[in-house]
């Protein structure tokens, strides 16, 4: 098992659950009122913007924190993502006693496309758990309104986005507002410990890395008669690059990301591989099932970069990165040196609640009026070195970092709205465009 599937308690197994239980949560309780905080009445007001797995997830982190949480808003494009949201939490609080956390009234309750400019004025914290690619405005109206953040990863699927949030980034600064990003890994107790090794020249200087997000991959959602295609594509984002910028972006980027963190560091370029072998039906978008990519930093290092959604292959969600003096394998939290001798392993059974450190940390800072947190930058830095990977992948050309970030590519539509026109719109057959290496160009490349 991988440490994806190790993390107790996270969002996506969360969600997992949930959905088995057939309207009820899971008999083990997620809250306990030895978490509740009891050192202050001032109460933090929350709004939760994308009500689907990740929004319910994260609400439920956010009311699992010590200090005096509550829940006053939720916003969803559809009524009935909202209401099992709202309905799968209250249960829960209701087993502990603690169901006035779940303080939403029906009035503030909002559905549709700018059912966020609705909800995140009543709060002081914002969480924003949508698709994807809906993440840069979601998130410059949360900080022109004054509100500290939790947003989900990755946080833009088009580098118009990452630009966007790069800019919001600096207002938020500016204004001392805490943002924190889901790259749980950076809050894990194992990473923290070797990240700190690595730093202190453990391994040496690092002149190669790896990382991998290979599995069977995610659910698939079908189309039902009377959908819009604006609505088809939203219950089934996963699979269009405009909500959700490919498995590349919307999972590998932990892994990357990772590897950005050891390096101090993005890259310079990106070239690679990539297609659909096995998931090509008319459900399955417009994206990759597999995609290999080289990126090459400033200081020479190249990290080799491999995910993967097909069913019955090998799964492995891992980052190794290797020095002059020895390696670190991260899923093994342990350090060898360039022999295989182990010169370092974490202790597991120290090992913390990564998903639940996050709003641990956000909510103690807010509660003690604490600006600490900037995680916005490397956030969109790392998002935005997916992306590279996938422009290197879907072309088939090596690309260069800073034309890609600076080519204003948008891949959002021209309006939100339910009868819209899609960016990628299915032909006669019910199929999409997809990207051909060698065919799809940017003009984007190393010269």
């Amino acid at each position: 098992m991988n440490k994806e599937n190790r993390n107790e308690q996270s969002r996506r197994d969360f969600v997992k659950q949930t959905a088995l239980a057939a309207g009820g949560l899971m008999a083990m309780p997620i809250f306990s009122k030895a978490n509740y905080f009891s050192g202050s009445d001032d109460v933090i007001k929350v709004a939760v913007v994308g009500c689907g797995g990740r929004g319910t997830g994260a609400a439920v982190q956010a009311l699992s924190t010590r200090q005096n949480v509550q829940i006053v808003a939720m916003a969803d494009a559809f009524r009935d993502r909202l209401d099992g949201s709202y309905k799968n939490i209250m249960e829960d609080l209701k087993e502990n006693g603690m169901e006035k956390r779940l303080n939403v009234k029906e009035e503030n309750k909002f559905v549709g496309f700018d059912a966020y400019k609705q909800a995140i004025p009543l709060a002081d914290v914002v969480i924003l758990a949508t698709p994807p690619g809906f993440r840069p405005i979601h998130f410059e109206e949360a900080i022109r309104l004054n509100k500290h953040v939790f947003m989900e990863k990755p946080v833009a699927t088009d580098p118009a986005g990452i630009q966007k949030v790069l800019a919001v980034a600096q207002e938020a600064k500016r204004k001392k507002l805490n943002v924190v990003v889901g790259l749980q890994r950076r809050y894990q107790t194992s990473y923290l410990e070797l990240m700190k090794r690595v730093k202190d020249g453990k391994i040496g200087d690092i002149v190669s890395a790896q990382a991998w997000w290979n599995n069977d991959g995610v659910w698939v959602r079908p189309r039902k008669p009377g959908m819009t295609e604006m609505e088809y594509q939203m219950r089934n984002w996963y699979y269009f690059n405009w909500l959700c910028g490919d498995h590349i972006t919307e999972q590998h980027v932990h892994n990357i990301d990772v590897i950005n963190w050891a390096l101090e560091d993005y890259p310079v370029s990106a070239q690679g591989m990539g297609g659909r072998e096995v998931r090509k039906g008319k459900d399955h978008g417009e994206i990759f099932d597999h995609h290999f990519v080289e990126f090459q930093y400033a200081n020479g290092v190249i990290l080799n970069s491999q995910c993967r959604h097909q069913k019955g292959t090998m799964s492995k969600v891992d980052e190794l990165i290797c020095g002059t003096k020895g390696k670190v394998f991260f899923d093994q939290a342990r350090i060898t040196d360039l022999k295989g001798n182990v010169i370092y392993q974490f202790d597991k059974k120290k090992e913390n609640r990564p998903y639940q450190a996050e709003h641990d940390e956000l909510f103690a800072a807010i509660a003690k009026g604490e600006y600490k947190f900037w995680d916005t930058e490397r956030g969109a830095k790392s998002t935005m070195t997916s992306i590279l990977g996938r422009m290197a992948t879907y072309s088939g050309q090596e690309i260069a970092w800073e034309k890609a970030i600076n080519s204003g590519v948008n891949l959002q539509p021209a309006t939100y709205a339910w009868d819209a026109k899609m960016p990628n719109m299915p032909n006669s057959d019910g199929l999409y465009a997809v990207a051909v290496p060698g065919v799809t160009k940017f003009d984007l490349a190393v010269k």
